[in-house]
């Protein structure tokens, strides 16, 4: 179960972790140097960032103001958190799956006399319900980039509102984010964090910078969400959007008319098409996006293997052939009308993607 853990420890306690009032006032690249008290795991993504010019530059690009509300995910031992305390920032909410690492954070702060400002809330940063935020400042694990992103734009009880988030990713990860049509790198990621943001990269960090040491280096991004009224084009639910990127990116290199026009995808989206009909009256959309918004752009690639775009709808189910015809001269004609069935996926903007989704909608063909 997810619990808050509360900011102020003992000077025992302190003082187990290694942690003194008079280590606190050393050299900041002393604090930050690691010294092996317990053990970490790189299969967890535990890499601690310890070069202080780095965390200092990140902080500074985070731009915190007076009053902010911080969300920070992983914060390790605290070499990044206590600069976030020492901001101008009123909070910071530090989220940490490792008890390990709540404790010597939750040290650290007090150490400093900045536990007033620090909450850290023990569990898995994709799971746990994120307290109000303005800032973003996190040294994330790798392996949660993608769920996390997709949650911090499109996921929680209504979208979090939050002004701007200073991410260090993996540094292949991060040039996929920021990608933009025709870029080799362009893919489902990209184009689904762009409906409803901006992300630009800041400066990349090496991986000598980290202990220990992973195999690659690493970027930092700020994602900057658009207003809510100017985030997703009118007419276009975000839950349909995700599912039609889904089905074009799955095979990006393939034309949009070969992707369409296999007879799985066909047989796919008529039965989704059908299935939708019969959720029309339904009040459950709302239950159904929150658990299909984990994903933004599926494995760590950022986008999905071509067997998970064509699922196996062998059969017709029952349907008539002259049924499956008149559907699938429906996807015909919403290609042809768009003038982008010899398109690829990922030579094409957002806008024209959502000109072809709508031309699907009002057609009948729906993706999710």
């Amino acid at each position: 179960m997810n619990r808050a853990v509360s900011s102020i420890r003992s000077r025992r306690h302190v003082a187990r972790l290694g942690f003194s009032r008079a280590a606190a006032s050393s050299s900041q690249a002393a604090v930050e140097a690691w010294d092996g008290r317990f053990r970490l795991h790189k299969p967890r993504g535990q890499h601690l960032l310890t070069n202080p010019r780095v965390l200092d530059a990140i902080a500074r690009h985070a731009a915190l103001r007076p009053g902010d509300a911080v969300l920070e995910v992983g914060p390790g031992t605290g070499n990044l958190t206590v600069r976030l305390l020492s901001s101008p920032a009123a909070h910071v909410s530090a989220v940490e799956i490792d008890l390990r690492m709540v404790e010597a954070v939750t040290a650290r702060a007090d150490a400093l006399g900045l536990s007033h400002k620090l909450t850290v809330i023990t569990g898995d940063a994709v799971e746990v319900e994120f307290p109000e935020f303005d800032v973003c400042v996190a040294n994330i694990p790798y392996g949660i980039s993608s769920p996390l992103i997709a949650k911090l734009l499109f996921g929680g009880r209504g979208h979090y509102r939050f002004r701007a988030a200073t991410l260090l990713l993996q540094k292949e990860f991060a040039r996929r984010l920021v990608a933009a049509p025709g870029d080799p790198e362009y893919n489902r990621l990209a184009a689904n964090v762009r409906m409803v943001a901006d992300a630009r990269l800041l400066m990349d960090v090496s991986k000598r910078d980290f202990v220990p040491m992973p195999k690659v280096d690493s970027s930092l991004v700020e994602i900057v969400p658009r207003p809510a009224d100017a985030a997703a084009a009118p007419g276009v639910d975000l839950p349909e959007w995700l599912a039609f990127t889904r089905a074009c990116f799955g095979q990006k290199n393939k034309t949009l008319g070969a992707i369409f026009k296999q007879k799985r995808k066909v047989l796919e989206l008529f039965r989704r098409s059908r299935d939708a009909e019969g959720r029309h009256d339904d009040d459950d959309s709302g239950s159904s996006s929150s658990s299909s918004l984990v994903a933004l752009g599926g494995d760590d690639d950022g986008e999905i293997s071509d067997g998970d775009s064509n699922e196996s709808y062998d059969g017709a189910g029952g349907f008539s052939e002259e049924e499956i015809a008149a559907f699938k001269a429906k996807i015909g004609g919403a290609l042809e009308s768009s003038e982008l069935a010899g398109k690829r996926p990922s030579k094409l903007s957002n806008e024209e993607l959502l000109r072809l989704l709508r031309l699907f909608n009002d057609r009948g063909i729906r993706f999710q």
